[in-house]
Parts: structure tokens; sequence; C-alpha cells
């Protein structure tokens, strides 16, 4: 009987561990995982797991995110790419084409305003600016891919208002290129460490961080 009510709760435990994990990822931004979107049947993520790959991809997911802005962000009921959106684009597109082993995916997203049909729609405009984009900066469309949106199910800051930061697309990495010879021949090491030589004078830098963080914070 004891052993009974032991294992009842062991279970009962489990299955409060596995409700919270999932509240706690629910407002997670889109993609903050390479094992959510880019990998996210089993399939692929066992293949991922079995041949090492995983974790290299998750590193270099976290290298692209803390090395350029990963994200942009549009005018209200817009998917028109400002000047703050091309340069962000244009630093993303400088690292893409360093590390031609990996492939991205785009994300679109909306604020809350509008249904969610037609938010889903705008949202998925938004990634294909953003990849279109990418692709006029020489790099290769396959390397590249607009998702179905999140449209406006993912918002960073919860609000039934216009709120800037909402509208946006996060590009990520999402996988290797098949039959890259670096890929083939294993070299993950050589991706994790190869060194971002980022395009540009120190001026031009600090004018893209201070038009960064202006965008990131700034409101309609």
């Amino acid at each position: 009987m004891r052993k009974t009510t032991s294992y009842i709760a062991v279970a009962s435990m489990m299955g409060l561990m596995a409700c919270g994990d999932a509240a706690g990822t629910f407002y997670n931004e889109a993609g903050s995982s390479v094992d959510e979107g880019g990998f996210g049947n089993p399939t692929m993520t066992n293949s991922l797991i079995s041949q090492g790959k995983l974790q290299v991809a998750e590193t270099l997911a976290r290298r692209f995110a803390s090395e350029v802005p990963p994200t942009i962000n549009f005018a209200f009921n817009s998917a028109a790419l400002d000047g703050q959106a091309r340069s962000i684009l244009s630093r993303q597109a400088a690292w893409i084409k360093q590390f031609p082993e990996i492939r991205f995916r785009v994300y679109g997203h909306t604020d809350l305003v509008g249904s969610d049909s037609y938010n889903r729609s705008l949202g998925q405009r938004r990634a294909n600016a953003a990849v279109n984009y990418l692709v006029g900066q020489g790099i290769s469309r396959s390397r590249l891919e607009a998702v179905v949106s999140f449209g406006e199910t993912r918002p960073l800051i919860v609000t039934s208002g216009p709120e800037r930061q909402n509208r946006r697309t996060v590009t990520e990495v999402s996988g290797f290129v098949t039959g890259h010879p670096n890929v083939i021949q294993g070299k993950y090491a050589a991706l994790v460490y190869r060194q971002y030589t980022q395009i540009g004078t120190r001026a031009e830098r600090t004018n893209t961080y201070a038009d960064f963080g202006t965008q990131i914070g700034g409101t309609e």
C-alpha cells in the first residue's frame, strides 16, 4: 500500500513539474530553444542528438544571438523595413556569410491588435520581408526560411494595445546545411570557435548599437 502511494506521489510530482515547464516556456521568445520550431519533430531531434549536433546547434544559436541583434521591429500594421531594421539585417547578413555551414529561420510576430488570422498573415509578411533583405545581401535563399508566423501568440509585452516590441521578426539558427564539407566531416569545434569579424568602422558599430537600443525601447 505504501509503495502504491509512493508511486502515485512521484507520478503526481512529475506531472506538476511538466506543467510548470510548459507554463514557463509559454511566453518565451519564438524558437528560444533550438529544439522548438527548427527541430520540432521527434525524428529530427533524435537524429541530431545521435549525431552530436544538437548541442553544437544550440551553442551556435547562442553565439548568433549574443554577437548580432537577432530582432528587428516594425511600424504598426506594416511589413516595411525601416532604416534601423535594414541596418540590423545587414549585420545579421555579415555574420551569416562567415558561417556558411548554418541554416536560419526567421519568425514573424505582431502585437495583439487585430484578428488572429490577419496577424498571422502580417507576421508572415514581416518574416518574408526580412528573408528577402538577407537574400539581397548575398545570402543563399536555400539557407533561409520564413516560417509560418506566430502572429500575435508570442508577445514580449502582454498588452491588448499597440506595442512596438511585439511587432518584430526574430532570426535564429535552425540547423546545418546538408552536404556541407565541414558538416560531413564533423568539424563542429571549428564552427563553434570560429571568430566572427564584424564588418564596419568602430563609429558605425557604436551608432548601430545606439540605434538598436533606441528601437527596442521605443513605442508608437
